[in-house]
């Protein structure tokens, strides 16, 4: 029976989580399988890889094979480099001692290499950040001196309308109350009488003239 190394789909939509199992090669990719050896999760930067170092060699060693995807995340463990080691020392290159200790370089130095991405991977987050920070930061300053310069337009625009209309308007003097006279009573005034003509001397009767 061929035996294969393969992920199994988990997690949600949108989210993909891992597992790491051991399966028979005609098995469904999501079916059933004989161990479960680790977890892989690709969301985080880098990925998170959850392993049973010491079952994942024994595995390796008996031949089972791993998909493209779990042979690099084999490697990347130092699964395959533990194989190799301890091939050397059944053919007697070097003994257990000598290969722990090559093993345990090249992890701390593995480490090293993750705690250099990790930080440079952060310093990168914190400059996009602060990078976005000053572009925001930018950006409002502009929007401020739009309003600014619209407030300023709008003022000066009203400014010489009021001084118009303020010379337009006159204001009319205000007339101050005069002081009214005191009304004078005045004695009526009798008009003079006409007087009477002197009557008309009657002239005197003509006599009439003797014949």
């Amino acid at each position: 029976m061929a035996t294969k190394i393969r992920l199994q789909r988990g997690g949600r939509k949108g989210y993909a989580f891992y597992r790491i199992v051991i399966a028979d090669a005609r098995a469904p990719r999501d079916g059933r399988f004989t161990e479960k050896i680790g977890t892989y999760n690709p969301n985080t930067d880098p990925a998170t890889v959850d392993l049973n170092f010491d079952r994942a060699l024994y595995w390796v060693e008996v031949g089972a094979q791993p998909t493209d995807t779990v042979r690099n995340i084999l490697s990347n463990e130092g699964v395959y480099l533990m194989k190799h080691l301890r091939g050397g020392v059944r053919k007697g290159a070097f003994d257990e001692a000598t290969a722990q200790k090559k093993f345990d370089a090249w992890k701390e130095e593995k480490l090293k290499g993750f705690e250099a991405v990790r930080e440079k991977n952060a310093k990168a987050k914190k400059d996009a950040a602060a990078k976005n920070l000053e572009e925001e930061k930018k950006k409002n300053e502009e929007i401020a001196k739009k309003v600014a310069d619209k407030k300023a337009a709008e003022v000066a625009e009203e400014t010489p309308a009021e001084e118009a209309a303020a010379e337009e308007t006159v204001e009319a003097p205000v007339e101050e109350p005069v002081a009214e006279e005191p009304k004078v009573e005045e004695a009526p005034v009798e008009e003079p009488k006409a007087e009477e003509a002197p009557a008309a001397e009657e002239a005197p009767a003509e006599e009439p003239a003797e014949a």
